[in-house]
């Protein structure tokens, strides 16, 4: 069975799995809960959960060990959506199709809310049994995580943005920004998947890592064009934004054809560095052009 036919077996997987591991609603303080399951539990492509699974299948991890991970990936978009969205960064007021967390609820609560999604991912990490590693292990996948959220990942990616807007960039400084932005967390998210798998070979977590990083740049490549050519009900939130916050995109460095040319060599590359792993790496290959042909 090709991977696409077993995406819906784990969409509905990692649903479960964060449902279990967010606080209920009705605990305490129950106005922050309920925005810390709004904003996770509100829809989304579960991209990064996605690939820790198709980086599992490939490597023969079992599911179960993975839960924790991509849950764990999951929050700290969430929480990085949630930041985003908030008047004093890119000021967003659609989400998913949905009202953003600080729209939904008010500013404080929603940075509170990312603030406590960030948190939780860590906790996860570090006391999830099924993960089934060593304590050392879970220690490098905290770190790859933290790596990944901080100033040499995310954060750090978000304020390149900021300090973008209304900026001529070249394609060089352009790419670092989304290796940062958002690169990181899905390089992370093939990592975590790797890590778990103590005896894997160093040059096939090379490969894996070669994969991510070329699909982590697709991925925002393709994000760029939807934002100039999608719309705005398929996308869940409102087109043109990059745009009118005159924000540098790949479209606008490139055009519109040459960042699509640009995505598709990326694809081929991520592609090229999964040989290594013959008809095992299927799943991962799948996502790779899902992500450069996707609508949304």
């Amino acid at each position: 069975m090709p991977f696409r036919d077993r995406v819906p077996e784990y969409s509905g997987r990692i649903e479960t799995v964060l449902d279990q591991w967010l606080p209920a609603a009705d605990k305490p303080p129950h106005r922050l809960h309920a925005a810390m399951r709004y904003a996770v539990l509100g829809g989304g492509k579960r991209l990064r959960p996605l690939l820790i699974y198709a980086t599992g299948e490939t490597l023969g991890v079992p599911a179960e060990r993975l839960d924790g991970p991509a849950a764990a990936v999951e929050m700290i978009h969430a929480y990085s959506l949630i930041h985003d969205d908030l008047p004093a960064m890119d000021n967003d007021d659609l989400r998913r199709g949905r009202p953003t967390c600080h729209k939904a609820f008010d500013v404080a609560t929603a940075i509170l809310a990312g603030d406590a999604l960030q948190v939780l991912a860590f906790q996860i990490l570090a006391e999830d049994p099924a993960m089934a590693v060593s304590p050392a292990t879970r220690v490098e996948m905290i770190h790859s995580v933290a790596q990944a959220s901080g100033s040499a990942g995310m954060a750090g990616g978000q304020a390149m943005d900021l300090a973008a807007a209304g900026r001529d960039l070249s394609l060089a400084e352009l790419e670092l920004m989304h290796i940062h932005k958002t690169g990181a967390l899905i390089r992370a998210s093939v990592s975590l998947a790797a890590q778990s798998l103590h005896s894997l070979a160093a040059e096939k977590r090379t490969a894996l890592d070669r994969y991510a990083k070329c699909a982590g740049l697709a991925f925002q490549i393709r994000d760029d064009i939807l934002d100039v050519e999608g719309e705005t009900a398929a996308l869940g939130k409102h087109t043109g934004a990059d745009a009118s916050h005159n924000k540098p995109t790949y479209p606008s460095v490139l055009g519109l054809e040459e960042a699509r040319r640009h995505a598709h060599d990326l694809h081929h590359a991520a592609v090229t560095a999964l040989a290594l792993f013959g008809e095992a790496s299927e799943p991962l290959a799948w996502l790779s052009e899902y992500i450069v042909t996707r609508s949304q």
